[in-house]
């Protein structure tokens, strides 16, 4: 399995050494692998984050709304939820109205078909400077898999909190898919936690990659449409305070 290598994940994950610039890399590893790991590194080049960039926009993540749905399967999740319309010809990017979070049928066991309510993102992260060339990253890589004419883009930015007596479940409803073309997920930062560890499968159960995160700006990019991913439990180190993870989760679904 072919992906660029995340230098915070554990070591043995593979290289994609020679594949050209950190875009045409990750284009080759969905094509030929459904699955790529972009390092911390390459992916805040792209997107010009220095050290001052990213903490402002970690800070959106101490704004987020409380997950209902995920604390009735015992996690404590927050997040909010928004949308848009991204036409890659033009690079023209338009808000979309908020509307519940609904995942089709055949997709995820615990919420297909119902409409979830959540917080609207905030003015101030829709205009957060790296938002935009994080979508224009994605909509490069996502070309690999589909020549859209438009995009729609769901962003779902994440904080999964764990104490000593309760893990945080990125993903309670186990291996699922989103009914997506690319789904996305970039580490923005993790505190006190063990865990999280990363995971995508095909269909009949193989397993494509397993990693952990650990170095905000790690970014794990798999077609939705061949795939199945989920996330590990985490739980604090210091048992003595809460753990959390942070991400953003970000699918383009293909437009005619």
């Amino acid at each position: 399995m072919e992906h660029i290598e995340d230098r915070s994940a554990p070591s043995g994950t593979g290289d994609a050494a020679g594949a050209g610039s950190p875009v045409e890399a990750a284009r080759s590893c969905l094509t030929h692998s459904a699955v790529c790991l972009m390092s911390a590194a390459s992916v805040r080049a792209q997107l010009g984050a220095d050290d001052t960039a990213w903490v402002r926009f970690a800070a959106h993540w101490d704004d987020l709304g409380e997950d209902r749905y995920a604390a009735e399967q015992g996690t404590r999740r927050l997040r909010r939820y928004g949308q848009f319309s991204l036409t890659p010809a033009t690079g023209e990017l338009v808000q979309l109205s908020h509307t519940p979070f609904v995942q089709p049928k055949d997709t995820n066991p615990l919420y297909e078909t119902v409409d979830r309510h959540f917080e609207p993102l905030t003015d101030a992260f829709v205009a957060d400077p790296l938002l935009r060339p994080l979508f224009t990253l994605l909509g490069q890589a996502a070309a690999a898999l589909d020549d859209a004419g438009r995009w729609i883009v769901k962003v779902h930015p994440f904080r999964v909190v764990a104490t000593a007596d309760d893990a945080g479940d990125p993903t309670p409803e186990g291996r699922h898919k989103d009914g997506v073309t690319l789904v996305s997920s970039l580490l923005v930062d993790r505190d006190n936690a063990t865990g999280g560890q990363s995971s995508v499968y095909t269909h009949d159960g193989r397993e494509l990659l397993s990693t952990t995160l650990y170095r905000p700006g790690s970014l794990l990019l798999s077609d939705d449409r061949d795939s199945l991913h989920c996330v590990s439990p985490i739980r604090p180190m210091d048992r003595s305070r809460p753990a959390y993870r942070d991400v953003l989760v970000t699918t383009l679904t293909a437009v005619r």
